[in-house]
């Protein structure tokens, strides 16, 4: 054994050897433990210590090698201290591990309920996860990121397993893995979508929560990480720790040759650990205080932000550089393209309230990595005060929940929505604007994996979650959803055909939005979950894509790829600036954007305030955008008439009449199956835009 170095932490081999590194200030003593293939450990006793860094060299050691590490100091729960040398403890920067947690299996088991998973003084080994020294080098050829502006990307959110778990084109050895995703008819897929980006649900290194485990459930979501440097290794082919890292290097080498950026869906906000009742896995063993938000006057509780036991302290400066090198990590030697960060508010708090200027934010800021890499924050928590949409820095996106509610409200018929509905639909600057960010600021969407799909929201009025074991208390009971007049499957033919309708309107909303759009898995499809909103649980076909409906709902599909095309095609739907509504420069006098009644008559504040209207058009002008290219020339396009009708009736639309153009043609219709139509308007002329649809029309010659 050499003294080796206290940074980089984790393990790190350099071809020769392994540099072992581990921070611990309350830490009395430190053993390394090497274990071997029969489960057998050897113990080395670490004795450099710099800055509360424990580290060694071991010239031996080379990829493969499991260990752990047994961290010898107080317990005392009371003031937060909770040292277990009996613990055989994951290495937080641990990037790969191996084996399984066996939390009832053997003495060190829990035999009943509301016990600790692990007993104090019994040892763990043999029933734990070990990390594993992973061997760094991969051969990354010619990748190179695609670095798509954000006003030109178009997000797919995704689960790893979930996507393809039974696509017949995947062979079933890959199916559910890194290499399934990566597979070509998968990209085929996606590609012809005109997706530019995936989002991948959790794919850090979590636990199963043993209580799902023993209804016959699992952690299908993956939002309880322990591992935050690691691929989860069930992702893998080969189920081996040693496969996982290549595999997801080779996974986004692929998505990057097909111009596909990579975002990973991260979970920094609280860990598998639970409460003062769950496991010791790593952090809570290491330094209990350093890790964790305790609660101030009893030290034996967490503070829970989160809503799922526990808080990491984002306020302690080494949990900060874990997530930190964590961040630069993913983007450097894994070449991820983003980050989109689970429950964001939380690491925006320093003492209880969030703040804009908390050390997290100054650090992403300052990173030269970490800034110049897609930001995306889910901007809530469950703490008070934690619903922060609009109030992230100005280097952040969000997920504009504000923009999920309202589309839901209009296309559902609901009152005085006009106004709202318009303001999302240019791109939420009453959020964005002040702060100095664009209109690609506001993440658009209407589904994610939290919540019905998109085929269960105009099928379903109430939540269906007995299949999760909890009596169907959990999920969100208040979804914004109309059923069509039918709760759930149906034969009625008109129904179908309204609930079909619907689900175009609100891809067309979305994808016609300024704004980022983003994507649930399967809802070009018309994936669904049979009323489940809740489905973290749910390892099974309730959750899976369900390939099939390629061929059944292929007319969704070829919808979806042709309002994402129209999208593409038109600068005018994806402007990199806001609107201003004023005439534009140099002698023109038309305006960026129009707002008008059906008649064709612009909009008054007594229309806006009208609680009854659910209809408006907004003209867009080609001619009147602002925003040079990136090479710094003039952007023009082609105009465009947005008709939206949430009424159930059938509304007369006056198409404008410049006086310079003789006809407009029909680029989008939601009430056709594909959306296409091949139907002409005179200028001047009336368009019967059907009840519940939205017509989009150029200005043609």
């Amino acid at each position: 054994m050499w003294p080796g170095n206290a940074y980089p932490l984790g393990a790190t081999y350099d071809g020769a050897g392994t540099n072992f590194s581990l921070f611990s200030e309350v830490a009395e003593s430190v053993e390394l433990c090497l274990i071997a293939r029969d489960g057998s450990e050897e113990r080395v006793a670490l004795t450099e210590v710099d800055g509360y860094v424990w580290h060694a060299y071991l010239p031996a050691v080379v990829p493969g090698q499991r260990y752990g590490y047994r961290v010898h100091g107080p317990f005392d729960p009371a003031n937060g201290l909770r040292c277990d040398p009996s613990k055989l403890l994951l290495d937080p920067y641990g990037k790969a591990f191996d084996g399984a947690f066996e939390f009832r299996t053997g003495p060190a088991g829990c035999a009943s309920g509301g016990r600790p998973l692990y007993e104090r003084g019994v040892d763990s080994l043999g029933h734990t996860m070990t990390t594993v020294v992973i061997n760094p080098y991969f051969d990354w050829q010619s990748d190179r990121a695609p670095r798509r502006p954000y006003h030109e990307t178009v997000i797919y959110e995704a689960h790893v397993k979930g996507m393809t778990a039974t696509h017949p084109g995947v062979p079933e050895e890959l199916r559910g893995t890194y290499a399934g995703l990566a597979h070509p008819v998968v990209i085929d897929h996606l590609t012809a979508l005109g997706v530019t980006a995936i989002e991948l649900m959790p794919v850090h290194q979590f636990l199963h929560d043993q209580v799902l485990l023993d209804q016959g459930l699992r952690n299908y979501w993956g939002y309880n990480t322990f591992g935050y440097l690691a691929p989860h290794v069930e992702y893998s082919s080969a189920a081996k720790a040693s496969g996982a890292v290549a595999e997801f290097k080779a996974m986004v080498r692929s998505f990057h040759a097909a111009g596909i950026e990579v975002i990973l869906d991260v979970v920094y906000n609280h860990t598998a650990e639970g409460n003062h009742e769950g496991p010791t896995l790593n952090f809570r063993g290491i330094d209990n205080a350093a890790y964790y938000r305790l609660v101030d006057d009893d030290k034996s509780r967490y503070m829970d932000y989160t809503g799922t036991g526990n808080s990491l302290n984002a306020r302690h400066p080494h949990t900060l550089q874990l997530i930190m090198d964590s961040l630069r990590y993913w983007v450097t030697e894994m070449h991820v393209d983003g980050f989109r960060f689970d429950l964001a508010s939380t690491l925006a708090r320093e003492l209880h309230d969030v703040d804009r200027l908390s050390a997290f934010f100054d650090l992403v800021q300052q990173d030269p990595v970490v800034s110049q890499v897609k930001l995306i924050a889910e901007p809530w928590d469950v703490g008070e005060g934690g619903y922060q949409v609009g109030n992230f820095p100005g280097l952040w996106t969000e997920w504009n929940g504000k923009y999920r509610d309202t589309v839901r409200d209009y296309w559902r018929g609901q009152p005085a929505t006009l106004g709202e509905f318009a303001s999302r639909l240019t791109g939420s600057s009453d959020l964005y604007e002040e702060t100095g960010r664009r209109p690609s600021a506001s993440i658009n969407f209407v589904t994610a994996h939290d919540g019905f799909t998109l085929a269960d929201l105009v099928s379903y009025n109430e939540k269906h979650n007995l299949a999760n074991g909890e009596d169907d208390r959990d999920g969100e009971s208040h979804n914004r959803s109309w059923n069509c007049g039918v709760e759930g499957p149906t034969d009625d033919p008109e129904i179908l055909a309204l609930r079909a309708r619907q689900r175009r309107n609100i891809l067309a909303t979305l994808f016609l939005s300024q704004g980022t759009p983003m994507l649930a898995h399967g809802d070009e499809m018309g994936r669904t979950q049979s009323g489940n909103n809740n489905v973290y649980c749910q390892d099974s076909p309730l959750s899976w894509m369900d390939w099939s409906l390629t061929e059944s709902n292929a007319n969704l599909i070829e919808f979806t790829r042709h309002v994402i095309a129209l999208r593409a095609a038109h600068p005018v739907f994806r402007r990199r600036r806001f609107f201003d509504g004023r005439p534009a420069p140099g002698g023109h006098t038309d305006r960026d954007i129009v707002w008008l009644t059906p008649t064709g008559v612009e909009m008054t504040d007594q229309d806006w305030d009208s609680g009854f209207g659910r209809s408006l058009a907004a003209y867009l002008n080609g001619d009147a955008i602002r925003e040079p290219n990136h090479r710094g020339e003039p952007v023009t396009d082609d105009s465009f008439l947005l008709c939206f009708n949430a009424h159930d009736e059938g509304l007369e639309f006056t198409v404008p009449d410049d006086g310079s153009h003789r006809h407009w043609v029909v680029a989008l219709d939601t009430a056709a199956a594909t959306g296409r139509s091949d139907a002409t308007v005179d200028a001047g002329a009336t368009l019967k835009v059907p009840g519940r649809s939205l017509t989009v029309l150029r200005r043609a010659g």
